[in-house]
């Protein structure tokens, strides 16, 4: 549906948004590693010419669906009180980001200036500076609460199932007696990691 007699693309039947879409297919079938132009061409059926015709470069295509991964985030049903529409918001975010394979290395590796991801922030922002946090606290604290979202999720996803194992073999009880303490805290149990990681952020914030 994409060529013209004689073999050439029509890039005009395409458009941005279904490139996008393909795109994180690709990336949800792939992983990150596997993700280039030339395979979103190839899931299209069109050339990778015109797949870079609606997206320009592969950066810029990054960018673009690490805006749409966002578009994931629902805004209905939040609660009233800032700081817990915070928490929900943030709780929203990781689970966008899990959605997609490779979703948190995706965003980490990016910084789009685009409409879903603006609106988050704002909404993030927004319910710090309405819980009573200053203009810095709450543009600091939204960073901080992104980059250890992303963090922790990409550890998330990234995981296999002996990187555990691993752990517990190199922790050497007379070499490294404190971790051997804790070893069994720094396994796994992401859910309980994030609620705990994200508690410490906001308790800075007025309540």
């Amino acid at each position: 549906m994409t060529k013209k007699q004689g073999g050439e693309d029509t890039a005009g039947q395409l458009t941005r948004a279904a490139v996008i879409d393909a795109a994180l297919r690709v990336l949800d079938e792939r992983g990150l590693a596997g993700l280039s132009t030339r395979a979103v061409a190839d899931r299209l059926g069109v050339r990778m010419n015109t797949v870079l015709w609606h997206v320009k470069t592969k950066a810029r295509m990054l960018e673009l669906m690490a805006d749409a991964v966002l578009a994931g985030i629902r805004y209905d049903e939040l609660p009233d009180a800032p700081q817990a529409r915070a928490r929900e918001l943030v709780g929203r975010y990781r689970h966008a980001l899990l959605a997609h394979r490779d979703g948190a290395a995706l965003v980490t590796g990016t910084y789009p200036a685009e409409p879903h991801t603006l609106r988050f922030a704002d909404r993030l922002v927004e319910a710090f500076l309405e819980a009573g946090a200053d203009e810095r606290q709450a543009a600091w604290t939204a960073w901080t609460v992104n980059y250890f979202t992303l963090g922790l999720t990409q550890e998330e996803q990234a995981e296999g199932e002996e990187d555990g194992a691993r752990l517990g073999r190199a922790v050497e009880p007379g070499a490294h007696p404190a971790l051997q303490r804790v070893l069994p805290h720094l396994q796994q149990n992401y859910d309980a990691r994030f609620a705990f990681g994200l508690e410490a952020v906001l308790s800075r914030i007025p309540d």
